[in-house]
C-alpha cells in the first residue's frame, strides 16, 4: 500500500463523463477531494474516458501506483455506458491489484445535490430509454443522503403520476425536489410532483462519486483499502431488467400454448391462424447437463405437472396450477424449471414424477420460484422429484431464479423453512444465508417458518460473479486430449483451457523467459477469452469460456446477454490466463505488471461485446503502463492456423468461414491480404444455425446438422448450390437456407415424417460443393501453394474432408487449424498482436470498436 493512497472514480452512466480523484483518509474514513472533471461526451465514452482520466491524473500529479481503490458508477442508466465505466474499471483495477468499489449512480446524483446545498425530499428521475425512467426518492439532511426505495424501470408516465399522487394527497411531508437527466424528455411530465432543480445537477459528477464512496466507506458497506473484499471480479452494473430476449421469451411462457419441442406447433387444440416458426422450434432448446436435466424458465403449458409435484412434496401448502399459471406473467416474478428424460434415474420411470412428456419425452422434475421486491427476492417455492435429489437440481433452480432476480435489481434474497426441516436450512446456509427470525405458525398444519436472509452473491454463487477459484482442480484434469474441461465456473460458464494446443508443454524456468509476453483478449462474440504469448510464439496459456448455455434456448447468439456475460467472465479468464501461464514458467505469480503488452480484438463482432473487451484491454493496459495492440478478428482466424502449423507462412488463398463470415482471402503476405470474394448474405455458420433451428437441433448449428448429416445420403434431396457457377468468387446462403425450411414446411404440411439425417446430409453437401468450387477457383487464379482454412465452419469433418482431397489434386499444401483453435479463442489474437508488437503498432487510449472492418486495409 503506498503512503498516500487514492481513489480514482468515474461515471458514464448517461452522456457525460464524470471523473473524481480523492485521498483516502483511513482514521476518518474519508475521501478527501482533490480533483474532479464533468465531461459532455455523447456516444464518445470509450473514447473519452481513459483519456480525460489519465490527464486528470497528470495535473494532479499523482501516480497511477498510488491508486488503492477504482470506484465505478454501476449504473442504472445507458447500457452501453454503464459497461463501458464497468469494463474499463475492471481492467484497471485488476491490473492494478486495487478494489473495485460500486456506486449507484443515481446515489451519485443525489449526493451531488447534497453537495449543492439541497436538502428535504429529493427524486432522482433517470432516463431509461423506451418511454422509461429510474425513478428513486431520497431524504436528504445535514447528515447526508438517504435512499428510500430501490432501483426500479418504470414507464415515465406511470412514475409521474405516483409523484403527483404523493404530493397531492399530502401523504409525504415537505415539498418534492426532482432532478436527474430524465427531466430532459420528461420535465413536463413531472413539473406538477415538485421542483425542477437547476440542470447542472441532473448528471453524476466526480464530487458526487468520492461522497458516495465515502458514503459506503461509512457505512461500513465498503472499503476502499481492502482489496481482496472488492475483487473487481465481484462487481456488476445494475441492470433492473432482463434482456429483452429474456423478456419476450417470459413473455411466450406464460401464454398456455404447449408447443412440441421438436416441431414448434401445438400439441393440443391448435390455432387455425398457428404457424410453426424457426424461432418456435429452438426456443426451449435448452442444453442438458452431465445428468441429463435441462433447465428452462417455466411455462405455462407445465403449470399442471408443477401443481402435481407440489401435491407430492409440499402436502396441505401445495398450489394449484392456477396459482402457478398466474404467477408466470408477471414482470416482478421469475420461475425456473428442471427437465429430465422420460426415463428415471434409475433407468425407470421417475418414481412419483406425474409430468407430462413432450414428444422428445421430457418430465419436469424440478421448479423453483422468486418474487423480487424493493432489491431483495423472495423465494416463493422450490421443489424436486425425490427419485431426482441429489443432482444439484435445488442448488441449479434457485441459482437461475438469483440470477434473474440480480438482474431485476434485487441484492438480497429471503425464503421461509419448516422449522423441523433442518436439512434444508442446512442447504441455504452452505448458500450464505443465516436465519433472521420465525413466523409462528405460518404453515398451515400450525408449524413455524424459519425466516432465512442472505446476499444474492452466495446464493447465485461465488463462481458466477467471476474468478477461477480453484484452479489447481482445473489443471488436474488429463492433458491428454490437449483440451481440460474445467470443473469451475466462471460468470456459469465452463472454463476451457486449450493446453497450448500442444505447443511446448515442459514448463520452463523464468529465467529462461523468452520476451515480449503478450496478453489477447476476444470477446467478439459469445466466447470470452484471454491467451498469453511469448516472444517465441508459444501459447503460454489460452482459457476460453464459452456461452453457448445462455444462448442454446433462443437459437443463436443473443448480443445483450453476450456483453452482459462477457462482463461477469472476463475478470475470473484473465486471472486462470495469468495463473496457467505462470504455472507453465515456472513461477509462482504472474501478475499484469510482467507482462509486456496488452492485445485485444477491436473488429469486427457484435459491437456490445467488442466493447467489453477493448475497455477492458485499455484499463489494464493503462493501468500497468503496457502498450495496447488492437488485433483484427479475421487476420485472427489466418494466424490460427500457426498453432497446428508453427511454419505456416504466406503466400495463401483462406478460406474463413464462420456464423458471421464466408471468404475467400489472398494472403500475399502477413498483413497484407485481397478479399477475393465474400458471401453477399448469409454467411455459411449463419445457415447452419438456421437449418438447426428449423428441425428443432438446438444451437450451435454446425455439430449437430453435421452429426445428422453423418448418419444420412447427401444425394438424397436436390437442394440449390447458389452462385456456384456465378464466374466470380462470391457466395449466397440465403436461398439455400429458405429452400431448405421451405422443404421442411412442406413436408410438416403434408404430415410425412421428417428424415433428418437426409436433410441434414444433403443441406451440408450443397454448402460444401460451392466451398469447394470457388476455392479451386481461387487456387487456380493466385497460384498460392497453400490453401488454409478459418473460423468456427472449418471444423466441420465433411467440409475438411473435401478441402484435403480438392489440395491432394491440385498438389497444393492444405493446413487447417487444430479443431479446438477454429472457433474463436485468443490463442491466435495473442500470435497476431506479438507480429504487430514487434512492429510497433500501438493503439491509443482513445480505441474504440468496430463492428465492421476491412480486411484489406491496414490498421
Amino acid at each position: 500500500m503506498p503512503e498516500t493512497a487514492y481513489a480514482l472514480a468515474f461515471d458514464t452512466a448517461n452522456e457525460v463523463i464524470s471523473i473524481g480523484l480523492g485521498r483516502l483518509n483511513a482514521a476518518a474514513c474519508a475521501v478527501e477531494p482533490v480533483a474532479a472533471v464533468e465531461v459532455a461526451a455523447h456516444r464518445a465514452s470509450n473514447t473519452q474516458l481513459l483519456v480525460r482520466v489519465d490527464a486528470l491524473l497528470r495535473e494532479a500529479g499523482v501516480e497511477r501506483g498510488q491508486l488503492a481503490c477504482v470506484c465505478v458508477g454501476r449504473g442504472p442508466g445507458s447500457f452501453t455506458g454503464v459497461r463501458i465505466a464497468m469494463a474499463t474499471a475492471k481492467g484497471a483495477a485488476q491490473a492494478l491489484g486495487a478494489a473495485l468499489v460500486g456506486v449507484s449512480s443515481l446515489d451519485v446524483v443525489a449526493w451531488h445535490a447534497w453537495a449543492s446545498g439541497v436538502r428535504g425530499r429529493l427524486a432522482v428521475i433517470a432516463d431509461a430509454m423506451r418511454k422509461e425512467v429510474y425513478p428513486v426518492r431520497y431524504a436528504l439532511d445535514d447528515a447526508g443522503v438517504h435512499r428510500l426505495e430501490a432501483d426500479r424501470v418504470v414507464k415515465a408516465q406511470v412514475a409521474a403520476r405516483e409523484l403527483v399522487d404523493e404530493a397531492s394527497s399530502g401523504a409525504a411531508v415537505g415539498a418534492l425536489q426532482l432532478t436527474g437527466d430524465g427531466l430532459a424528455k420528461y420535465a413536463e411530465l413531472f413539473a406538477p410532483a415538485g421542483t425542477l432543480l437547476p440542470e447542472e445537477l441532473w448528471a453524476p459528477t466526480g464530487r458526487g462519486l468520492l461522497l458516495a464512496l465515502q458514503d459506503a466507506w461509512r457505512t461500513g458497506t465498503a472499503d476502499p483499502l481492502d482489496a481482496q473484499r472488492h475483487n473487481p471480479a465481484f462487481l456488476l452494473p445494475v441492470y433492473t431488467r432482463l434482456s429483452d430476449a429474456e423478456e419476450n421469451e417470459r413473455i411466450r411462457l406464460a401464454k398456455n400454448d404447449p408447443k412440441n419441442l421438436a416441431t414448434g406447433v401445438q400439441d393440443a387444440a391448435p390455432r387455425r391462424d398457428q404457424r410453426a416458426t424457426m424461432h418456435d422450434t429452438a426456443v426451449l432448446n435448452a442444453r442438458p447437463d452431465e445428468h441429463g436435466i435441462t433447465y428452462k424458465p417455466l411455462d405455462a403449458a407445465h403449470a399442471e405437472d408443477v401443481a402435481a409435484m407440489e401435491s407430492q412434496v409440499m402436502g396441505s401448502d401445495a398450489w394449484n396450477a392456477a396459482l402457478v399459471a398466474d404467477e408466470l406473467p408477471r414482470a416482478d416474478r421469475t420461475w425456473w424449471a428442471a427437465y429430465a428424460s422420460g426415463e428415471g434415474p434409475d433407468a425407470g420411470p421417475a418414481a412419483g414424477s406425474e409430468g407430462t412428456s413432450s414428444a422428445r419425452g421430457t418430465v419436469l422434475i424440478g421448479y423453483a420460484g422468486g418474487m423480487v421486491i424493493d432489491g431483495q427476492v423472495q423465494i416463493l417455492k422450490i421443489g424436486t422429484d425425490p427419485a431426482w435429489r441429489r443432482r444439484g437440481i435445488a442448488r441449479q433452480l434457485i441459482s437461475r431464479v438469483a440470477s434473474d432476480a440480480r438482474d431485476l435489481g434485487a441484492t438480497t434474497c429471503s425464503l421461509e423453512v419448516r422449522a423441523s426441516n433442518t436439512g434444508a436450512q442446512a442447504f441455504y446456509e452452505s448458500l450464505g444465508m443465516h436465519s433472521i427470525g420465525k413466523r409462528p405458525h405460518y404453515y398451515s398444519d400450525r408449524e413455524d417458518a424459519v425466516i432465512m436472509e442472505g446476499p444474492l452473491q452466495g446464493v447465485i454463487g461465488s463462481s458466477a460473479v467471476g474468478g477461477a477459484a480453484d484452479a489447481k482442480a482445473l489443471r488436474a484434469v488429463t492433458e491428454d486430449a490437449g483440451i481440460q474441461e474445467s470443473p469451475v465456473d466462471v460468470a456459469g460458464m465452463t472454463l476451457r483451457v486449450d493446453e497450448a494446443h500442444d505447443a511446448q508443454k515442459a514448463a520452463q524456468p523464468a529465467a529462461h523467459l523468452e520476451r515480449p509476453l503478450i496478453l489477447a483478449i476476444e470477446s467478439s462474440c459469445d466466447e470470452t477469452a484471454a491467451a498469453i504469448v511469448d516472444g517465441k510464439g508459444n501459447l503460454l496459456s489460452d482459457v476460453v469460456a464459452s456461452q453457448i448455455d445462455f444462448h442454446s434456448r433462443f437459437g443463436g447468439v443473443v448480443p445483450e446477454i453476450a456483453s452482459r456475460k462477457h462482463i461477469e467472465a472476463i475478470c475470473g479468464v484473465c486471472d486462470e490466463c495469468l495463473d496457467v501461464a505462470a504455472q507453465r514458467l515456472g513461477m509462482e505469480r504472474l501478475t499484469w505488471s510482467d507482462l509486456d503488452g496488452v492485445g485485444v480484438t477491436y473488429a469486427p463482432g457484435l459491437v456490445g461485446a467488442l466493447v467489453v473487451g477493448v475497455a477492458f484491454a485499455k484499463g489494464a493496459a493503462w493501468a500497468a503502463d503496457k502498450p495496447l495492440v488492437g488485433v483484427n478478428h479475421l487476420e485472427g482466424h489466418m494466424y490460427a492456423n500457426k498453432i497446428g502449423a508453427p511454419d505456416f507462412a504466406p503466400p495463401a488463398v483462406v478460406s474463413l468461414v464462420s456464423g458471421g463470415n464466408t471468404m475467400l482471402v489472398h494472403m500475399r503476405g502477413w498483413g497484407d491480404y485481397r478479399v477475393l470474394g465474400a458471401t453477399i448474405d448469409d454467411a455459411v455458420g449463419e445457415a447452419f444455425d438456421k437449418v438447426a433451428k428449423a428441425l428443432g437441433l438446438g444451437y450451435p448449428g454446425g455439430p449437430v446438422v453435421s452429426a445428422q448429416g453423418a448418419k444420412g445420403n447427401p444425394k438424397a434431396i436436390e437442394f440449390p448450390r447458389a452462385m456456384m457457377h456465378s464466374g466470380d468468387m462470391r457466395f449466397s446462403l440465403s436461398g439455400l437456407k429458405t429452400a431448405v425450411v421451405t422443404y421442411i414446411n412442406n413436408e410438416r404440411a403434408a404430415g410425412r415424417e421428417l428424415n433428418v439425417p437426409n436433410i441434414c446430409a444433403s443441406f451440408e453437401a450443397a454448402v460444401v460443393d460451392v466451398q469447394v468450387k470457388k476455392a479451386e477457383m481461387a487456387l487456380r487464379e493466385t497460384g498460392a501453394p497453400t490453401f488454409c482454412l478459418g473460423g468456427g465452419v472449418a471444423a466441420n469433418p465433411v467440409l475438411r474432408a473435401a478441402y484435403e482431397k480438392l489440395c491432394k489434386k491440385m498438389q497444393v499444401r492444405l493446413v487447417m487449424p487444430p479443431l479446438s483453435a477454429c472457433g474463436d479463442n485468443a490463442g491466435m489474437i495473442a500470435l497476431v498482436a506479438l507480429d504487430r508488437f514487434r512492429q510497433g503498432k500501438f493503439y491509443g487510449l482513445e480505441t474504440d470498436a468496430q463492428a465492421h472492418a476491412d480486411l484489406e486495409q491496414e490498421y
